[in-house]
């Protein structure tokens, strides 16, 4: 949750609270093209993981410089940011993010939303979405209209929810166990050495 910790204090947080939410997202992209121009990494050995608010910043990070990383897993996300305060908990989280009901909001919100910033014919990495089916904090939706928007731009992704469990977590350890399994072979795919996974839903 970045920015979310506190660590330099309320003012900090407050910086990158609505209209100003773009900073938090230059912070994250500013250290990952710092990895790469200091020779830590490369964009083809570049992988991000994010989920719920997090998630949100990794649809951000693909839309906006998809050219820094080849693995891009996204978890339980916000997306949507049109309709996210119309799904489930999204209306408590207004202070943060703003009303995409309010015109004014919107015009700062639309600049960031992942949903409405994806573009055809433009390369990004390969994707993987995981969500829960019974998610009572973030609407599985979100995931759903990504992916769906992707294949109808004919952009790859791969895509897994869970049918049981609640917010990022399975009900079994067999549960968690198996979609741990599923992200792994995914990251090791796209920054390692290729593994036999066919793409799609």
């Amino acid at each position: 949750n970045i920015r979310g910790g506190g660590e330099f204090g309320p003012q900090w947080h407050r910086a990158g609270l609505k209209e100003h939410r773009q900073r938090i997202y230059d912070d994250f992209t500013a250290v990952a093209q710092e990895l790469i121009q200091q020779g830590v990494t490369s964009p083809q050995h570049l992988g991000i993981r994010g989920g719920s608010n997090g998630g949100l910043l990794m649809g951000v990070a693909l839309t906006q410089h998809p050219e820094l990383y080849n693995a891009v897993l996204i978890q339980n996300p916000l997306l949507d940011m049109k309709r996210y305060n119309h799904l489930l908990a999204g209306a408590s989280w207004m202070a943060e993010y703003g009303d995409p009901d309010k015109p004014d909001e919107w015009a700062y919100i639309s600049r960031y939303s992942p949903y409405q910033n994806l573009k055809p014919g433009t390369k990004y990495p390969t994707v993987m979405f995981t969500t829960t089916t019974r998610d009572d904090r973030v609407h599985p939706a979100h995931a759903r209209k990504m992916a769906a928007k992707m294949e109808s731009m004919g952009i790859p992704f791969y895509y897994f929810e869970n049918t049981e469990g609640g917010h990022g977590a399975g009900v079994t350890n067999a549960q968690v166990a198996k979609e741990y399994a599923l992200t792994y072979v995914y990251l090791w795919q796209q920054l390692g050495v290729p593994a036999e996974v066919k793409a799609g839903r």
